[in-house]
């Protein structure tokens, strides 16, 4: 009975064994049948391996992990995961394909985009079997819009001038309102620009300026700007306004003051696009102008007092003389032509602000004070530019014996303005007339060297050059610093912040406030060679040391008059 039993056992276990190896034989038939086809398909579409594109669903997404530690470098393709099974295929046939790491193979796509990437690429990937493949396929990889925006977004702006250039989809791409938008949102630097510089006896025509970022100097062109001197310049987001100057009549190109023409031009530099236009002009000629710049609400009237002079003087020029002839004792023509002319200078600022307001460009101011007339005679005018009506207005003139204003600055809608005097006045923008500031003291200051006016998040610093005594110890002398004060809004008390590190060698040294950075740019001449310091100082730090962005590396073929004419401004690019 057991030999019987172990008879049909052994019996079984031999059918069994024939069954697997004919089900072996015939999965690799089938293994090999599929390889086959797999390589025609390889064959006659430029090596891209379509063998995944059976294991989507119809909701989309790969259900099946695809390869992503790739060494190319080997004769496998290395993976930290189990491979799947066209994944491996995938390998193999990279590996017997040519040694080009330019041959691509695509894994996976999402439902229904099989037809649409053949469609697309059929043209430049197909040859025929006759023909050996290229040496380098010509695969293109097209990222989505919304992609390649958020790549070229983070790109700094030397990278992004080069970009546009590459094709007219990018071109258009990068000049939208939108990714202009984007950028201002977070990806730009700030840029010093420096403005004014002389080369060889003549006014530059050049701009130098310098990517804090990258600490990197570039030499723009300005040929408009030649032969002008003695401008000022200010920054209004991402463009510069360059106001006043003079120009020499018989040496034209050459800083020369004996024979000279003084300007009330205004011109806007758009570095992005390297751009100039001309701005409405100045009521006045002015050279050196103070300026200030800032940004206003939509709905108020910043030259409502200078709107009720123009008015009284029109009703005095046009009906004065028919008031006395009618003898109109109330005056009722002159009232209803001031009701008139109120309501249309109304809904003229309306329809202006409106008309801004959809374009998307917001409403801000620019004030120009002082400076040297057509005579080189001191002002004490004032004008102020609105951008919602597109013009220069008046304004009221600084106080009586306020002295000549030798620095300003706008901080929190108020034009602080200092003079030579050492007294303080501010222009409410908004309302229009000036303020007198008496504090209890002023910051001392050499008389060779005028305080500068900075702002710079809601703060307002004064920097100014005065001597510090050796306090009687041996080996230290008295020398000359420079520090920076801050006005108490409150108390109207001036307290000391910091110190500079450098000499103050530049007697002329430019400061400007960009966020909660200060940067300054000093040059002088010393020892025959003219030298340049860039600086710089965040507010908000503790401390709020100063520290170097870079040194001689700009001013080496200026000449030494570049310390006199020289502006600077900052934007962010």
């Amino acid at each position: 009975m057991d030999e019987i039993t172990f008879s049909k056992e052994l019996e079984a276990l031999r059918m069994s064994k024939s069954l697997v190896r004919s089900f072996s034989q015939k999965l690799k038939k089938k293994n090999q049948r599929d390889q086959e086809e797999v390589e025609q398909v390889d064959d006659t579409r430029g090596g891209v391996s379509l063998r995944c594109l059976t294991l989507y669903g119809r909701g989309g997404g790969c259900k099946v992990g695809a390869e992503t530690n790739e060494s190319y470098g080997g004769t496998e393709l290395q993976t930290g995961r189990r491979r799947s099974s066209c994944a491996s295929e995938e390998a193999k046939l990279y590996n017997n394909s040519n040694s080009n790491d330019d041959v691509a193979a695509i894994d996976c796509f999402s439902y229904g985009m099989k037809e649409k990437f053949w469609k697309r690429n059929s043209r430049k990937m197909i040859w025929t079997n006759e023909q050996s493949p290229p040496q380098k396929s010509e695969i293109h990889v097209f990222l989505p819009d919304d992609i390649l925006e958020m790549c070229l977004v983070r790109l700094p702006l030397t990278s992004l001038m080069n970009a546009r250039l590459v094709c007219k989809k990018w071109r258009n791409l990068t000049t939208s309102q939108r990714f202009t938008q984007m950028r201002i949102n977070g990806y730009q630097s700030p840029w010093v620009f420096v403005f004014g510089v002389v080369k060889d006896g003549y006014c530059s025509r050049e701009i130098h300026a310098l990517d804090v970022s990258h600490n990197q100097w570039h030499k723009l062109d300005a040929s408009i700007l030649k032969g002008r001197f003695l401008f000022s310049v200010t920054s209004v987001r991402d463009e510069v306004y360059i106001v006043g100057g003079c120009s020499s009549l018989t040496n034209f190109g050459k800083m020369d003051r004996s024979s000279f023409k003084t300007h009330k031009g205004v011109l806007l530099f758009t570095p992005e696009n390297k751009s100039w236009q001309k701005m409405p002009s100045m009521k006045y000629a002015r050279s050196s102008p103070i300026l200030g710049a800032c940004e206003i609400n939509s709905d108020c009237l910043i030259n409502k007092s200078q709107q009720n002079r123009q008015e009284r003087r029109f009703n005095r020029s046009r009906f004065g003389v028919g008031s006395d002839v009618y003898e109109d004792p109330h005056r009722l023509s002159v009232r209803r032509q001031n009701e008139v002319m109120e309501l249309t200078s109304n809904s003229f600022v309306r329809q202006r602000s409106d008309r801004v307001n959809v374009k998307g460009n917001r409403r801000f101011v620019l004030i120009a004070i002082g400076g040297l007339g057509s005579w080189d005679e001191p002002l004490d005018s004032g004008e102020i530019y609105d951008s919602s009506i597109n013009k220069w207005v008046e304004i009221q003139r600084l106080p009586m014996d306020f002295g000549v204003a030798c620095s300003a600055v706008i901080c929190n809608r108020i034009f602080y303005v200092y003079s030579e005097h050492d007294k303080l006045a501010g222009y409410d923008v908004e309302r229009g007339y000036w303020i007198s500031i008496k504090t209890d003291s002023y910051p001392p200051h050499v008389h060779d060297y005028f305080p500068k006016l900075i702002s710079s998040c809601g703060r307002l610093f004064m920097l100014s050059v005065s001597w510090c005594e050796g306090d009687g110890q041996i080996g230290r002398r008295n020398k000359a610093v420079r520090k920076l004060w801050e006005l108490d809004l409150v108390y109207l008390t001036w307290l000391e912040v910091s110190t500079h590190p450098d000499a103050p060698m530049d007697w002329n040294a430019a400061f400007v406030a960009d966020k909660n950075l200060i940067f300054g740019v000093e040059m002088f001449k010393i020892f025959g060679q003219v030298l340049d310091f860039l600086t710089v100082c965040d507010v908000e730090k503790g401390g709020m040391k100063w520290s170097h962005v870079t040194r001689n590396k700009m001013a080496n073929d200026l000449d030494a008059s570049s310390c006199m004419t020289k502006s600077i401004a900052v934007v962010h690019l």
